[in-house]
């Protein structure tokens, strides 16, 4: 005779990161060890090849701008009129606009953006899966690329970092989590997968979506027109890329948002 044990439902983690989001951290600590790995001359290429350069994109639209590009590098000093003029007859590179997001200034940098993916990237790649994920991580990160260039149209300081790509997972997922009842973290099947969205009147009026959204694009400002400018930051923050990726986040969820497609 067998005795009878009653069945204990599976405990959920504490913490359920989705494996897009695992896997894509992976592959940013991977580039960033390999890097480390291969010296400093070789990793150079790699951000000559692989880095954003504003001006590159520049002078690819409007060739006529070529001069006004080395002016503004000789303008900061003679080193600066060598690495434009190296980085200039590379070409384009379009395919940095994407690229520079895998890409790290050291680890505190990678650690940061890490912990970011995690806390907002994880409802996001639940609700829409690994493919539109990944897609609105890089239609993130181009716009970041742009808008960084809008600001910065004769830049040839190469920039890197997967923050633009991160802001605009932020932004996408101010559109849904911080509705009542809703998990962050944690995975409760059914609430982030198939909860509408908030209209933009119903985020207007969500104190707690516009007091992130407002700290947010606070602290961003504060670094880029004040604290760099007075030498009270690292001026290498790429705030324009940060705010560009976020809005991009912002408008481009509804059209890859699969919740109100299940609806209809």
């Amino acid at each position: 005779m067998n005795a009878f044990t009653p069945h204990r439902p599976a405990r959920e983690p504490m913490v359920n990161v989705p494996r897009a989001v695992v896997v894509l951290i992976g592959i940013l600590v991977v580039i960033h060890v390999a890097r480390l790995a291969i010296g400093e001359e070789t990793d150079f290429r790699v951000l000559v090849d692989f880095a954003f350069v504003p001006a590159r994109l520049t002078v690819a639209i409007l060739p006529a701008q070529l001069d006004d590009v080395l002016a503004a590098a000789a303008a900061r000093g003679g080193q600066n009129v060598l690495l434009a003029q190296l980085l200039l007859q590379e070409g384009s590179k379009l395919w940095t606009l994407i690229t520079h997001a895998f890409l790290h200034g050291s680890w505190t940098h990678l650690i940061f953006n890490a912990l970011w993916l995690v806390a907002f990237g994880s409802p996001v790649a639940r609700r829409f899966g690994a493919a539109r994920f990944f897609l609105l991580a890089a239609l993130c990160a181009v716009a970041g690329a742009v808008f960084y260039a809008l600001f910065n149209p004769y830049g040839t300081i190469p920039m890197i970092g997967a923050s633009g790509a991160i802001s605009g997972v932020m932004a996408a997922a101010c559109r849904f989590v911080f509705q009542p009842g809703m998990p962050w973290l944690g995975h409760q099947q059914g609430l982030g997968e198939f909860t509408p969205a908030q209209s933009w009147r119903e985020i207007l009026q969500d104190r707690r979506a516009m007091s992130f959204i407002a700290v947010w694009f606070g602290v961003n400002l504060v670094f880029g027109v004040v604290a760099s400018p007075l030498g009270l930051a690292d001026g290498g923050i790429a705030w324009e890329a940060h705010i560009g990726g976020f809005v991009a986040g912002f408008l481009l969820f509804p059209l890859l948002d699969p919740v109100a497609r299940r609806r209809r």
